[in-house]
C-alpha cells in the first residue's frame, strides 16, 4: 500500500539543514542597504519566499521585528524593520509578484505596516491543509516533503531584544531558506489532487481579507473568569483588565507582563478593600505588578463602587459567532439546523481529506443556523453563504449538499 501525503519520512532520508549554505549575514539596518536590496529584488525572477518574526508573549504591539526574504538570484536577506521600518521600495520592488508565505493570515498585518503587501499570495500552510497534510508546521512539512529538517527552537522567542544573537538569526534565515521549493512540492500536490484552484481562492481570500472587527467585551477572555460567580466580581476582573490594556499599550509590553490573569481573577474573588489586603494576594508583590499597585488598586474599588445597574451581566447575550457549545443547550431549534449542517460539511472534510473549517467558514455555518428559514433551497444556501464569506469553490461542494440535507 502505497504511503499516505502524510506518512512520516524513514530518520535516515531527512537530512538536517543547521545553517544556509549561504551563512548568516546581519540584518541590514540602513535606508541605503534597504534601497540596494530594493535595485536587487526588482532584477531578480520568480516569486519570493518571505517570513516576519514578532514578540508575541513579550510586546503589545504586533509589529515585525525581524524580515525575512529569500528570492533566487538575491538570496537570503534579513531586514531590521525597528531601525527601518519604511519598507515600502521592498513592497514596489515586488509588485506583481507572487509571495510565498507559511502561514500567511499571521504575518500579513505587520508586513503592512511596514509598506510590504502582496499583490499574489501563495500561503504552504494554507496549501498543506488543503491538500490534506494533518501536520502543516513549517519543520513537519519540509521534513515530509523536502526530506530536510530545519534547526528550530526559537519560535517563542523574544524577537525584540537587540542585539539578536546569531541563534535566532540562523532560525530566522532558515525559515525562507527552502520555502520557494516546499511551495514548488505544495503545488505539485495539490495539482495532483484537483485541489490547486481551490488552494488559490483560498490563497486570494487571505490577501484580501480585512482586519479583524474589535472583539466585544474582549474581558471576558481573562483566562479563569468562569471561577469568578457574582457581578462585582466581574467588574473588578473587567476594570482591571481595562487598566492593564492600557498600560500594556502605553509601555509595548504583553499583558500578563503587566499584571497576570490569574491575579487578575485572584483580585475579583477576594475584592480587596486596601493596599494591604491587596498585596496579601499571592503575586501582587512580583516585579512589574507592584510598580502599578496604587493602579490596580483604584480599579477594584472603583469596581466595588459601581451601582448595580452599571455591574456587567454574569452572562452575556448569546452570540451567533460564539462556539456553539455556548448556546447549543439553550437554542435546540438552531442547534438542530446548525448539527444537520455540520454533518455535511464533516462528511464532505473526510471524503476530500480537507479539514472542516477549510471547507466552508465555520461563522457561515453558525449564522446560516441562527437564521434557521423556513424555506431551504440550493439557491437561497448559496446565496447566504456568499455573503458570509464562502469562496466560489466551497459553495459549489457544499450548498447543494445542504440544501438538502435541510429538507
Amino acid at each position: 500500500m502505497p504511503d499516505s501525503p502524510d506518512s512520516p519520512p524513514d530518520d535516515d532520508e531527512v537530512t538536517a539543514l543547521l545553517e544556509p549554505p549561504g551563512g548568516v549575514s546581519a540584518p541590514l539596518t540602513t535606508p541605503e542597504q534597504i534601497a540596494d536590496l530594493a535595485r536587487r529584488l526588482s532584477s531578480a525572477e520568480g516569486p519570493v519566499a518571505i517570513d516576519a518574526e514578532r514578540a508575541s508573549g513579550y510586546r503589545y504591539s504586533p509589529r515585525a521585528h525581524l524580515i525575512q526574504l529569500n528570492r533566487r538570484g538575491v538570496g537570503t536577506v534579513l531586514i531590521d524593520p525597528i531601525e527601518v521600518p519604511d519598507l515600502s521600495s521592498i513592497g514596489e520592488a515586488l509588485r506583481g509578484v507572487e509571495w510565498v508565505i507559511h502561514a500567511a493570515s499571521q504575518d500579513l498585518a505587520c508586513l503592512a505596516e511596514t509598506g510590504m503587501r502582496p499583490d499574489r499570495l501563495f500561503d504552504t500552510e494554507l496549501g498543506g491543509r488543503i491538500a490534506g497534510l494533518e501536520r502543516v508546521s513549517l519543520g513537519r512539512m519540509t521534513e515530509l516533503l523536502l526530506k530536510i529538517s530545519l534547526a528550530k527552537g526559537h519560535s517563542a522567542a523574544d524577537w525584540s531584544i537587540r542585539p539578536l544573537p546569531r541563534d535566532y538569526l540562523v532560525y530566522a534565515a532558515l525559515d525562507v531558506e527552502i520555502l520557494l521549493d516546499l511551495r514548488d512540492e505544495v503545488e505539485a500536490l495539490l495539482d495532483k489532487q484537483g485541489k490547486l484552484g481551490w488552494a488559490h481562492e483560498e490563497f486570494e481570500s487571505v490577501r484580501t481579507a480585512p482586519p479583524p472587527p474589535p472583539r466585544v467585551n474582549p474581558w471576558r477572555r481573562t483566562n479563569g473568569i468562569q471561577a469568578v460567580k457574582d457581578r462585582p466580581g466581574l467588574a473588578i476582573v473587567r476594570a482591571l483588565w481595562e487598566s492593564r490594556d492600557e498600560i500594556a499599550k502605553r509601555t509595548d509590553l504583553a499583558p500578563g507582563k503587566v499584571l497576570p490573569d490569574r491575579l487578575i481573577v485572584a483580585a475579583a474573588i477576594a475584592k480587596p478593600k486596601h493596599m494591604g489586603a491587596m498585596l496579601d494576594l499571592d503575586g501582587f508583590t512580583r516585579r512589574g505588578v507592584i510598580t502599578h499597585r496604587k493602579r490596580w488598586l483604584e480599579a477594584i474599588n472603583a469596581a466595588l463602587g459601581l451601582p448595580e445597574t452599571e455591574l456587567p451581566p454574569r452572562r452575556e447575550p448569546t452570540d451567533p459567532s460564539a462556539p456553539p457549545s455556548r448556546w447549543m443547550s439553550k437554542e435546540p431549534k438552531v442547534a438542530e439546523f446548525f448539527a444537520t449542517a455540520r454533518e455535511v460539511v464533516l462528511a464532505l472534510s473526510e471524503e476530500l481529506s480537507i479539514p472542516a473549517e477549510n471547507i466552508v467558514p465555520p461563522t457561515a455555518i453558525r449564522s446560516l443556523a441562527w437564521q434557521h428559514p423556513e424555506h431551504v433551497d440550493t439557491e437561497s444556501v448559496d446565496a447566504f453563504l456568499a455573503a458570509e464569506g464562502a469562496r466560489p469553490w466551497q459553495r459549489a461542494l457544499v450548498a447543494e449538499r445542504i440544501a438538502a440535507a435541510l429538507n
